[in-house]
């Protein structure tokens, strides 16, 4: 994850089992358990480029989240959590009253993008999500358009999977001045 730029969890986890020889079947290290090993992996041999990067990303995403705030944005995924690698989209959940709002603030300012659909639950309960990919300030970013009822439902991206985290613009403006703090 940390030289590839791998994002997903479980593709990073088959791709290391079949280097090793294994079979994907074999007890498997949890997320979290990669995490703070990936965590620890940067901190050591990525000390000083890895948390220039992941500024610089909630620094786009900040100003992406600015330009959105109309449709209740919030940062999740690996820029949120300073995991984000050299490859890393930035991933925003935007709330609009209707979701075609979305495709078209983006339509009226001429920016392109590509659509797909893509699921989130919320118990055993599946919930339709529309995903805008686009790339902004030359970053990829996903937007994951909601409901606005959902906002305050816990998503999870399988029925059995955690909660991601997210934080508003409030919260990303707190990371930026934490991440301006010298070391």
């Amino acid at each position: 994850m940390a030289e590839d730029g791998i994002d997903s969890f479980a593709l990073a986890k088959r791709k290391a089992a079949r280097q090793l020889g294994a079979p994907d079947t074999e007890a498997l290290p949890r997320n979290e358990e990669v995490e703070e090993a990936l965590h620890a992996y940067r901190a050591l041999y990525q000390a000083h480029e890895h948390p220039q990067r992941v500024a610089e990303l909630r620094r786009i995403a900040f100003e992406a989240m600015q330009a959105f705030e109309q449709f209740s944005p919030y940062l999740t995924g690996p820029v949120l959590k300073g995991t984000a690698g050299p490859y890393a989209e930035i991933e925003l959940q935007l709330f609009p009253e209707s979701p075609k709002d979305v495709e078209i603030y983006l339509l009226d300012r001429g920016i392109s993008f590509a659509t797909a659909e893509g699921r989130r639950f919320s118990g055993d309960r599946a919930h339709a999500v529309s995903v805008l990919s686009l790339i902004w300030e030359d970053t990829p970013l996903k937007l994951q358009v909601f409901d606005p009822r959902d906002e305050r439902v816990a998503l999870k991206s399988s029925p059995a999977g955690r909660v991601p985290d997210r934080a508003g613009i409030a919260e990303v403006g707190a990371l930026l001045r934490d991440d301006d703090q010298p070391a």
